[in-house]
Order: C-alpha cells, then sequence, then structure tokens
C-alpha cells in the first residue's frame, strides 16, 4: 500500500467527515445504524445434503447479538456447490437486496457466500451501490469499517490480475501450438459441407435460412451466408 493511500485511510478512521468517505468509495453511504439495529440478512450454504448449517447459525446470530444487529430474514442454500451459479436462496437475497429489504448482509465466511473473487467483487459492488453493509464474520471484514473497504479495494486489484494472468496464459498457449503447426480455433469446416452450400447457393433462390436448415446446422448461420454471397457472386470459393 502507498503512503498516500495509508495516508486516506488513517484520515478516513479518524475522521466523521463524509466527503473523506466519498472520495475511497466513489459514493454517499447511508449512515451506519450500529446502535439502533440495522436490519440484517444472515446468508448460509452447506455444500452436501449431510452437512449441518448449526456452526454458522450460532456463529452468526452470535456475531448479531453483540453488533446490535436487528436480523430480519436468514436465507440458506442446502446441497449447493460454492461453484454453482444456481443457488436459489443466493439470488432471493440479492433480489430482496435490490428492493431494500435490509441494511446488512452478514455470513459466515467469504467461501461459504461467492463462487470466486470476481464474484465476490461483483456482489459487493451492488452491494456499496445499494448502500448495504456486508459483513464476513471469520474473515473480519466489514465494509463499514476503513480496513473493509481497504479489503474491497485489494479483492478488486486480485480480480483484475487473475483475469490478466488468464488472457495471458491463453494467448501464450494459442501461440505455442501455433508454432507447433496445430490449428488454433473452430475446426475447419468440411470439404463436402462447403460444397452442398454453394450447390444450394447457385442452384436455388433459397435465403441463407433455408439453406442453413437445408444442411441441418452442420454449419454456423454466418458461414453458410459467407459462402452463399461468395457463390452467387461467382467468387471462387476459399476454404
Amino acid at each position: 500500500m502507498r503512503l498516500d493511500e495509508a495516508f486516506v485511510l488513517k484520515e478516513i478512521g479518524d475522521s466523521e467527515s463524509m466527503s473523506a468517505k466519498e472520495s475511497l468509495y466513489g459514493r454517499t453511504r447511508r449512515p451506519s445504524n450500529r446502535s439502533g439495529g440495522a436490519r440484517t440478512a444472515l446468508y448460509l450454504r452447506v455444500s452436501t445434503l449431510d452437512q449441518k448449517p448449526d456452526l454458522q447459525y450460532d456463529g452468526l446470530g452470535a456475531y448479531a447479538a453483540r453488533a446490535g444487529l436487528e436480523v430480519v430474514k436468514d436465507y440458506l442454500d442446502v446441497g449447493v456447490s460454492g461453484r454453482r451459479e444456481g443457488r436459489p436462496q443466493l439470488n432471493a437475497l440479492m433480489a430482496a437486496a435490490r428492493k431494500r429489504e435490509f441494511d446488512c448482509v452478514l455470513v459466515w465466511k467469504f467461501d461459504r457466500f461467492a463462487r470466486s473473487t470476481r464474484h465476490l467483487l461483483a456482489a459487493l459492488e451492488e452491494f456499496n451501490h445499494l448502500g448495504i453493509r456486508f459483513i464476513s464474520v471469520q474473515d473480519q471484514i466489514d465494509t463499514d469499517s476503513p480496513m473493509g473497504r481497504a479489503m474491497f479495494t485489494i479483492i478488486g486489484a486480485r480480480a483484475e490480475l487473475e483475469s490478466s494472468l488468464i488472457s495471458e496464459r491463453v494467448t501464450a498457449g494459442m501461440k505455442a501450438a501455433e508454432t507447433r503447426g496445430k490449428h488454433v480455433g473452430r475446426p475447419a469446416t468440411p470439404k463436402r459441407i462447403v460444397t452442398e452450400i454453394e450447390a444450394l447457393a447457385t442452384s436455388t433462390d433459397l435465403s441463407v435460412r433455408q439453406i442453413h436448415s437445408k444442411i441441418a446446422g452442420r454449419a454456423s448461420r454466418g458461414l453458410v451466408g459467407e459462402i452463399t454471397k461468395r457463390a452467387r457472386a461467382g467468387r471462387s470459393p476459399v476454404l
């Protein structure tokens, strides 16, 4: 962390000024309601039907009591892997958040909530936009605190780094394959299919959609369009 970033974080921690918070978070957040019992939603997940969420329930309940949070709803996904996108209760929580049905989301750990760093960042960005506080008990992250906001920035940087590294590895792998004479990209369309499309294009007035239907989708509609256009213009086909 650079000295100027550390200074900004210190200023936010020492000052009650909203302008300093806005400069870091990018928007005005609703003042936290710690003493008044912020409306809080719990999110819990267990990966298999045999697992019990008791540990998460007990830990979240105890934390909410200590922090003076008012639990208004809990969302539990059972038998759902953390990598799966289709989590009904998580989807329900996000829908309720957009309706401003609560002011805080409380989870046991990041990995109980998010599928990946990118998913976590997207959710935190949406909560930030909605003015909703996010707390992960075991990770000791609270987006209402200076350290929590700093972690938000770090998570974003990590997600961007992961994306860049994946892109670089894919590009390097494609170049290595090309160097070894391997075909990169979609497999070439068989010559007999190209010939069939050309024959239909030159001997009939069928549309591209109809020709695509005639060949039973064995080539993409875009490719059918290209071949049809070349054939009807009298150009030599490029295979």
